[in-house]
This record gives C-alpha cells, sequence and structure tokens, in this order.
C-alpha cells in the first residue's frame, strides 16, 4: 500500500545566491521523489486545498514524495526580486533540489512554462532527472512562435491587460485569463482562480513574468534531453497550442506523446481527460520500491541487442540508432522488439526506464 497523503504539507524556506528567499513545500513519503518546476500563479498554501490543484497535487503526494515551491516574484516566495528571467528559474531549481536534500536521481515535472524550464534542468544535469514529465509545455514563447504582426501585438496587450487590471477588486481583467487557462472549469473554479491571480502575485511582476514567458526559447536544447521523457498536451488548449505540445515531442529523443481530450490548459479532476492523464503519469513515473514486479533479467538480450538498449537508453531514435551500428532501421525496429518481449516491456518509455536503473545509458 501508497504510504497516507499528510494531512498538511510541510513548507520551508531556503536562499539563492542572489539573496531571494523561496518557499518550497514537501507532501508525500518515500521514494520515488518527483520535482515540480515552478510556475507562475502559484502559492504553496492556497494551492493545496484548491478546487482547481487540489486533486493533482493530492494524487501525486500519494504516488511519489512531491516537492513543489513558489517562484520567484509568486506566493510564498519574495516579490520584489531584481531580477526575473529564464536563466534565474533554472538557477532556482538548481537552488531548491539542493534544499530539499533531493536523492542522487528524481523525477521532474514541468507544467506550462515550467516545461521549458525543466528542460534546461533535465539538459544542464543529465545525471539527475531520471523522468521528465511535461504538460502544457512550450519550447516556444509566444513572440518566439509568432507569425505575424497580430501575434505579436497579441503578446503585448496581455501585458499591458495585466499591468492595467491585475490587483483590481473587479475580477473582470482576471477573467480573460483565467477563462483561458481552465475554460471548462467550474464557476467556483473560476472565482477561486480570479482570486488566486490576484493572491499570487504584483500586477508589475505579472506583466514582468508575461514579457518573460514570450521570449522563451529552448529548442535548441529538446535533442539534448538524455531522460525518458512523457509529454502531455490538452487537445484544445488555447493557452498553449497542441502543436506547441507536438514539438517537444518530436524534438525530444524517445518522448512519449499523450492526447488529452479537454481544452484546459490546467487539467482538473472534475472532467474526464483527468483519468487519461493519471493514467499516464502514474504508469510512467518509477515504480515505488516493492511494487515493481519484480527484477528484470537482461541476461537473455545478445550482445547486438545490449548495444541497441545503451544507446535507446542514451536518448537515441531509431535512425540515430542504425546510423551509429550500421544496421538499417528496419533492422533496430526488430530488435527493439525483441527487446520490449525480453524485458518485459510494453513500450519504449518504459523499456529505456528499466534500462537506466540497471545502468544502461550512462556511456
Amino acid at each position: 500500500m501508497p504510504p497516507p497523503v499528510p494531512s498538511q504539507q510541510q513548507i520551508r524556506f531556503t536562499q539563492t545566491a542572489d539573496g531571494v528567499r523561496l518557499a518550497f513545500s514537501v507532501a508525500g513519503q518515500g521514494e520515488p521523489v518527483l520535482i515540480k518546476a515552478a510556475t507562475w500563479l502559484s502559492h504553496l498554501e492556497a494551492d493545496w486545498d484548491s478546487p482547481v490543484w487540489r486533486g493533482l497535487l493530492r494524487a501525486l503526494a500519494e504516488r511519489t514524495r512531491l516537492v513543489r515551491y513558489d517562484e520567484r516574484g509568486c506566493g510564498w516566495s519574495d516579490w520584489d526580486v531584481a531580477s526575473l528571467g529564464f536563466d534565474d528559474w533554472v538557477d532556482d531549481l538548481e537552488c531548491v533540489v539542493d534544499a530539499v536534500g533531493a536523492p542522487e536521481r528524481f523525477a521532474l515535472l514541468g507544467i506550462s512554462q515550467g516545461a521549458a524550464v525543466a528542460v534546461a534542468y533535465a539538459v544542464r544535469h543529465p545525471e539527475r532527472v531520471s523522468h521528465l514529465v511535461l504538460h502544457g509545455g512550450y519550447a516556444r514563447g509566444r513572440l518566439v512562435r509568432a507569425d505575424s504582426p497580430q501575434a505579436r501585438d497579441e503578446a503585448e496587450m496581455m501585458c499591458r491587460l495585466a499591468e492595467l487590471g491585475w490587483g483590481k477588486q473587479d475580477p473582470s481583467f482576471r477573467q480573460f485569463f483565467t477563462t483561458q487557462f481552465i475554460p471548462g472549469g467550474t464557476p467556483e473554479q473560476h472565482a477561486w482562480f480570479n482570486e488566486m491571480e490576484r493572491l499570487s502575485t504584483s500586477p508589475a511582476n505579472a506583466a514582468r513574468f508575461m514579457r518573460v514567458f514570450a521570449s522563451i526559447d529552448v529548442q535548441a536544447l529538446l535533442p539534448q534531453v538524455r531522460c525518458p521523457t512523457l509529454v502531455l498536451h490538452s487537445r484544445h488548449d488555447v493557452r498553449v497550442p497542441l502543436e506547441e505540445g507536438r514539438l517537444l515531442a518530436t524534438q525530444i529523443p524517445g518522448a512519449q506523446f499523450v492526447v488529452i481530450e479537454s481544452g484546459n490548459h490546467l487539467l482538473l479532476e472534475t472532467e474526464p481527460g483527468w483519468q487519461a492523464w493519471w493514467q499516464a503519469v502514474d504508469a510512467f513515473l518509477p515504480p515505488r520500491p516493492g511494487q515493481s514486479g519484480g527484477a528484470v533479467d537482461f541476461g537473455g538480450l545478445s550482445p547486438r541487442q545490449r548495444e541497441v538498449l545503451e544507446l535507446m537508453a542514451q536518448g537515441r531514435d531509431n535512425a540515430q540508432i542504425a546510423a551509429a551500428l550500421g544496421l538499417s532501421e528496419k533492422t533496430v525496429r526488430n530488435q527493439i522488439t525483441a527487446i520490449f518481449d525480453k524485458i518485459g516491456a510494453d513500450n519504449r518509455a518504459r523499456a529505456i526506464v528499466r534500462a537506466r536503473d540497471a545502468g544502461f545509458g550512462r556511456g
């Protein structure tokens, strides 16, 4: 049985090299450890019992030891910060990993712009990240992917909306953003999210965040990801188009892509797509100790199959494996099918997880 979820998370603080205090929390016990890269519109205390985040956070805290933190400029972390940029966010994730005493290898979750931060960290520290889960993410910010003057004007208009209306008691300005994040939410969920926007950060910071989001570009990092990766994206996401999730999945070697039937950028436990999302994530994450279904026997693999599995575990795709070993892609596919049968894996991601746990992919 999984360990019980604590009735309350533990909230603590750490300080970055440039003097910013970051709030982080730990919920759940044991292994595996899952660290969530921060996003804006967060507040560790308010999110935990909220009608928007509660289902996801409780499910993850039951399945893993869940570590979250408020981004600089948000929630319980310092709001008055001199520097608020993409490199700061990656550095802050490093700071939290050190402060929480994470194990040598842990799983990493990136949602929305947190996906780009998670990708950057995984490339910077390939020896630390065992599994990468990305939901509603993007490698290209709005200005990077803008293909018209109108698209660039829209990006700037959203920043201006935040500056003008974020701090007002009247929620009509913030409702615009709420209907992009959770258009399928209930009235209760919309009301909470409207208030959460005001509670989580200042109008000035909201505009600063969005201007940095719009300029994110980690496309060059995607082929360098070396860990098993699961990419999930809502089919009708209006905040981040489905094509951005597809780009992540096609450029990250060996990534698994799952499309969720939803219009919500942030998935809600009250919608039908939630169960499909949870099943995919639960199956992908490392098993809890004692629940792996027994040791995997790699002794039955031929020398050639071990070579193929080694390259798979390094994140190579079939074409790259074929080129490295002087084989045809058809031969590689046949070898991979045989590997699946011998190690009891039903898909590439699970085979890579088992291979890396056995020491493959570190050459």
